[in-house]
């Protein structure tokens, strides 16, 4: 059982960074691959980023490529997104999920586990 909670999400101008994190509990965080995902107002969830579980190996979305940065720290069992020169378009609840296993997966229905979310809101 994996437990996620964002946070460090907030108000930022076009063109700014946020940093969000995503604490897990459990003792066998470095097996499980992580994700961020997001969802606007009136859309689907959407990938965002994916990273194994020994962090060497990661996938963006074509949107996000070059600009947001996902990592993770296991000896805090903490994952993060960077993001980086955003866009109004980023405007999104951002989630954390994890699913059990080796295999990247860019679809939310793989993914077992999931955050609350957190709310980044970008203005033009």
């Amino acid at each position: 059982q994996v437990q996620l909670v964002e946070s460090g999400g907030g108000l930022v101008q076009a063109g700014g960074s946020l940093r969000l994190s995503c604490a897990a509990s459990g003792r066998t965080f470095s097996s499980y691959v992580m994700g961020w995902f997001r969802q606007a107002p009136g859309k689907e969830r959407e990938f965002v980023a994916t990273l194994s579980g020994s962090g060497g190996s990661t996938s963006y979305a074509d949107s996000v490529k070059g600009r947001f940065a996902i990592s993770k720290d296991n000896a805090k069992n903490t994952v993060y997104l960077q993001m980086n020169n955003l866009k109004p378009e980023d405007t999104a609840v951002y989630y954390c999920a994890a699913r059990a296993g080796v295999i990247l997966s860019t679809t939310a229905a793989s993914y077992g586990y999931w955050g609350q979310g957190t709310q980044v809101t970008v203005s033009s």
